[in-house]
C-alpha cells in the first residue's frame, strides 16, 4: 500500500531489459544476474509472498508469434527445470504442464481453471499472477509462483510477454488425481442420445442424422477448457440439455468453476471459495440467478459499540464487519474502530486497539482492499470537513491507521460515495462541500503506487451534483451510481437515475441509463425504484447489482428490493419479493456486503437509534446444510 515503485517505471525497466537481451553477447550472463538480484529485493508482496533470496527464473515469450514461443530463458530457469535453453526455445512454455515429455496433454493435477485464467490474461493483453503446479524435466513436481508481464511497443501493441517464475517443491500425491481427465476423442466416450436413438461413439455415416452437431466432433478436453468456459452460468444449463455427454460435461465441478470465474471475475470466485464447500459451483450459480433462496434473516450478537453513534461508516473484510467513526452526542467526531468476526461462534462487538487512529469524524466513506486493508476517506471533523486519506492493516500484529498523502487531492467533503477496485484503486465521487455545495466530480487514487496521485477523471458530460449517492462496481472496472440527493435546477431533489462509465476506457465517459421497469411476475405495470438517497446499492457476484432502503419521499417501503443488470442492452429495473423479516430502516452507511452473498444492516429502528447488537441478514444463497436439499445443480 503506497509502497511499490509505479508500473510505468516498472514497465519502461522491463522494456529496456528486453532490448538488452535481444543484443545478445557476453552481457546476458551479467545481465542476469543484475535482473534476479533486482527482482529478489522487491517487496515480499510484489512477488507472491516469497522470501527475498529465493533465485528468480525469467522466461520472454514473443507475442507477436502465434503460441507465444519462448525466445529466452535464463540460466536459473534452466538449472530449475532441468531443460536446457535449446529445448525450450521456439515453443510454448506450456510443456511444463506435463510430466512426461512424450505426453500429448498436461497433467491431470494441473489446475485447469489457472491455466484457463493464464489463457484470458494472455489474450486480453494484462497481467497475470498465480501458482501452477508444473513438472521437471525428469517428471518432478514443482510449484510456478508466476508472473506475466505484459511488453508494450510504442503503439501500444504487447509485443513481448516477460514470465518471472520462482520454483518451489511441491507436496502432492501423483498417485491421486484431483482434476478430471477427459476423454481424447468422441469415439471413447459414453453412449449419448440424440433425438431418442441412442449413439455408442461413434457418428454415423455421411448423409445420415445430418442434423447432428459438428460441436459433438470435438474431444471432450476442448469441449471442457476451450467452449463451456466462455459461456454464462445459464447458458451451461441451457447446453447441459442437449445430449448425455455435454450433460455430464457440465456437472464437472472444475468446469463449473470455470465458467464462473471466465463470467464474474477471478477476485469474485476466490471470494465465494468458502460457499461452494456447502453448496458446489453450480447450485450457488443457480441461486445467484434466480434468486430462488433469497430471504431475509434476523439475529443478535453480543458486546456493544460505545458510546453510541450515528453516521458512522461500516464495511465487510473477509467475514469481519468494521465500524469506524460516526457523530456521537452533541455532534462529537468518534475516531475509534469496531470489529464484529462473523466466524466466531458467539459473535461479539469489539474494539480493536490501533496505536493511532484519524482524526475523528462523521460522514465519510470505509472501504476494504484485498481481504484486510481499510481506507478512509473524508467526512466532518472538529475543524470542518476532510479530504485526508487513512489505511489500516487489520490482520497487522499491531493494527495502526497510517496516512497516504496522495498528490492533488480532491475538495474536502463529506456525505460523498466511495467504492474500490482491482484491489488497489479507491474511486470518490461528488458528496458536498462546507458551504453545502454539490460536488459532481469524480477522482481515482490508486494506493499500490510509491507516491499515489490523485487523478480526476475528466468526463465530457457529468451527473449532476449530488450527494448520498452510491457506486456499485460490476465488470471489474464498470462503476453504476445511483440516487442521492441531486442538483435539479435551483432545487435540491432525491434522484432515482441511474448513470454508468467504464475506466478501462482510455477517455471515461460517464452514460445515463434508461432504464424500463417490470413487476416480478413479468406485468405490464412499470415497477421502477422511488427516488432516493443514502440507500444500500450491493454488487452481486454476477454484477447484478441490488437497490433498496434509504430516506424515501412519500410511503414507498423502504425494505422493497430492486434488482437491475446495467450490463444488458436495455437495462430493466425489476421488483423482488423477498420471504423473511426485513428490517425497517437500511441505510448504505451502515450495510456491509460479506462474501458476495451475505447483506448485513446494522441496527436501527428510527434512523436516530442505531441498535448495533441487532443485525438483519439478507441471504442472496442458501447457507445453512439443512437448507440443502438436493446436491448442486446447474
Amino acid at each position: 500500500m503506497g509502497v511499490r515503485k509505479s508500473e510505468e517505471t516498472e514497465e519502461q525497466r522491463q522494456n529496456m531489459y528486453l532490448k538488452r537481451l535481444k543484443c545478445g553477447g557476453d552481457d546476458v550472463d551479467e545481465m542476469d544476474r543484475d535482473m534476479e538480484l533486482e527482482l529478489a529485493s522487491r517487496q515480499p508482496h510484489r512477488l507472491f509472498h516469497a522470501p527475498a533470496a529465493m533465485p528468480t527464473a525469467i522466461v520472454v515469450s514473443d507475442a507477436m508469434e502465434s503460441d507465444f514461443p519462448v525466445i529466452y530463458v535464463n540460466t536459473i530457469f534452466e538449472f530449475s527445470t532441468g531443460f536446457r535453453a535449446d529445448e525450450v526455445l521456439g515453443r510454448n512454455c506450456r510443456f511444463l504442464q506435463y510430466r512426461d515429455p512424450r505426453a500429448k496433454r498436461r497433467h491431470p493435477l494441473v489446475d485447469p481453471v489457472v491455466v484457463s485464467e493464464i489463457r484470458r490474461c494472455l489474450e486480453e493483453g494484462i497481467e497475470f499472477q498465480g501458482e501452477l503446479l508444473n513438472f521437471k524435466k525428469d517428471g518432478t513436481p514443482i510449484v510456478n509462483s508466476l508472473r506475466l508481464k505484459p511488453i508494450h511497443s510504442d503503439d501500444g501493441f504487447v509485443t513481448h510477454v516477460i514470465g518471472i517464475q520462482i520454483f518451489s517443491e511441491a507436496k502432492v500425491d501423483l498417485s491421486s488425481i484431483s482434476y478430471p481427465v477427459y476423454k481424447e476423442t468422441y469415439q471413447q466416450i459414453e453412449p449419448f442420445e440424440i433425438g431418442g436413438d441412442y449413439m455408442n461413439g461413434i457418428l454415423p455415416p455421411h448423409g445420415q442424422f445430418e442434423e447432428v452437431c459438428y460441436l459433438l466432433h470435438l474431444s471432450d478436453e476442448v469441449i471442457a477448457q476451450n467452449i463451456l468456459p466462455r459461456l454464462m452460468p445459464r447458458d451451461v444449463a441451457s447446453i447441459g440439455s442437449v445430449c448425455r455427454r455435454i450433460r455430464q460435461l457440465t456437472k464437472n465441478e472444475h468446469v463449473r468453476k470455470m465458467v464462473c470465474q471466465n463470467a464474474w471475475g477471478r477476485d469474485v470466485t476466490g471470494g465465494l471459495e468458502l460457499m461452494t464447500k456447502k453448496l458446489g459451483w453450480g447450485r450457488l450459480a443457480r441461486e445467484l440467478t434466480t434468486l430462488e433462496a433469497i430471504c431475509w434473516k434476523r439475529f443478535t450478537v453480543r458486546g456493544a459499540v460505545e458510546p453510541s453513534r450515528c453516521n458512522f461508516s461500516a464495511c465487510a473484510a473477509g467475514n469481519r464487519l468494521v465500524l469506524f467513526g460516526g457523530e456521537g452526542a452533541n455532534m462529537q467526531p468518534m475516531d475509534d474502530t469496531f470489529v464484529l468476526n462473523l466466524d466466531s461462534l458467539n459473535p461479539e462487538w469489539r474494539k480493536v486497539v490501533v496505536k493511532a487512529s484519524p482524526p475523528g469524524r462523521w460522514g465519510h466513506t470505509l472501504s476494504c482492499l484485498n481481504g484486510s486493508w481499510l481506507v478512509v476517506f473524508g467526512g466532518c471533523g472538529r475543524q470542518g470537513l476532510l479530504n485526508d486519506v487513512f489505511v489500516l492493516d487489520l490482520d497487522a500484529k499491531y493494527p495502526t491507521w497510517k496516512q497516504v498523502f496522495g498528490r492533488g487531492p480532491p475538495l474536502p467533503r463529506s456525505w460523498h460515495s466511495s467504492c474500490t477496485l482491482e484491489g488497489s484503486k479507491l474511486v470518490v465521487s461528488g458528496g458536498c462541500t462546507d458551504a453545502g455545495v454539490l460536488l459532481s466530480d469524480t477522482f481515482l487514487l490508486d494506493l499500490k503506487m510509491e507516491k499515489p496521485i490523485w487523478k480526476e477523471i475528466i468526463s465530457l458530460w457529468t451527473p449532476p451534483a449530488r450527494l448520498g449517492h452510491s457506486l456499485s462496481v460490476y465488470g471489474r472496472t464498470e462503476i453504476l451510481m445511483f440516487g442521492g440527493l441531486a442538483k435539479t435546477g435551483h432545487l435540491q431533489l432525491r434522484s432515482g437515475d441511474a448513470y454508468t462509465i467504464d475506466l478501462e476506457e482510455e477517455k471515461p465517459q460517464w452514460r445515463q441509463l434508461e432504464c424500463g421497469g417490470l413487476t416480478s411476475g413479468g406485468g405490464q405495470n412499470a415497477v421502477v425504484p422511488p427516488p432516493r438517497l443514502d440507500h444500500v446499492a450491493v454488487t452481486m457476484p454476477c454484477g447484478r447489482v441490488i437497490i433498496f432502503g434509504g430516506s424515501i419521499s412519500g410511503l414507498h417501503s423502504p425494505s422493497q428490493l430492486f434488482l437491475l443488470d446495467p450490463a444488458e442492452e436495455k437495462p430493466t429495473w425489476r421488483a423482488v419479493n423477498v420471504p423473511g423479516q426485513p428490517p425497517k430502516f437500511a441505510w448504505g452507511h451502515g450495510t456491509c456486503v460479506v462474501m458476495g452473498t451475505r447483506v448485513l444492516v446494522l441496527g436501527g429502528h428510527t434512523g436516530e437509534e442505531w441498535i448495533l447488537s441487532e443485525l438483519h441478514e439478507l441471504c442472496l444463497a442458501s447457507r445453512q446444510d439443512s437448507d440443502l436439499l438436493s446436491l448442486g445443480e446447474w
